[in-house]
C-alpha cells in the first residue's frame, strides 16, 4: 500500500500539481490586487455618485437587496486576466515543447509507395519463371512435361 502512494508522490504529477497551486495562489492575490485597486474603482465611477457601484437595488430602502453589477464583472475581469495568462505562460509552451519532443522521439520509417500495377505483375511473372526454371533443374523429368 505504501509502495504505491510512494510510486504516485514520485511520479513527478504531484510535485507538478503542488507547484501549479502555489503559482495560481500566488497569481490569483496578484489578479485580485490589479482588479480591487485598478479595475473596482473605475466600474465603481461608472456606477454614478449615489450608487455604490455598478448595480442597482431591487428595493430602494433595503441594502440587501443591491444587486451588485459591478462584482460580477470584476469576477469575470479576473477570471479572464488569469486565463489568458496561465494560456500563454504555461498552456502554449508546454504544449510546443510536448509537441517537440513527440515528434523527436516518434522514428517513424518512411513508408514504402506501393507498386504500380504492371510494375508487380512483372515481378509477380519474374518470380514465377525463377521458380520453373529451379524446379527443372533439380527435376529434369519436367522438360518432357507437355504442360510445362
Amino acid at each position: 500500500m505504501f509502495k504505491g502512494f510512494k510510486d504516485f508522490i514520485l511520479r513527478g504529477n504531484v510535485i507538478e500539481l503542488a507547484i501549479a497551486v502555489v503559482i495560481g495562489s500566488a497569481f490569483t492575490a496578484l489578479v485580485g490586487a490589479f482588479t480591487n485597486n485598478i479595475i473596482n474603482p473605475v466600474i465603481a465611477a461608472a456606477g454614478g455618485v449615489n450608487a455604490d457601484g455598478l448595480g442597482f437595488r431591487i428595493w430602494p430602502d433595503n441594502e440587501a437587496t443591491f444587486v451588485n453589477l459591478g462584482a460580477v464583472l470584476t469576477a469575470l475581469v479576473t477570471f479572464l486576466i488569469t486565463a489568458a495568462v496561465v494560456y500563454f505562460i504555461f498552456v502554449a509552451p508546454m504544449n510546443k515543447i510536448n509537441s517537440m519532443v513527440k515528434d523527436r522521439l516518434s522514428t517513424e520509417e518512411p513508408e514504402e509507395e506501393p507498386l504500380p500495377a504492371d510494375t508487380a505483375l512483372l515481378a509477380e511473372i519474374r518470380d514465377l519463371l525463377k521458380d520453373a526454371a529451379a524446379a527443372r533443374n533439380t527435376n529434369p523429368d519436367l522438360d518432357n512435361d507437355p504442360i510445362r
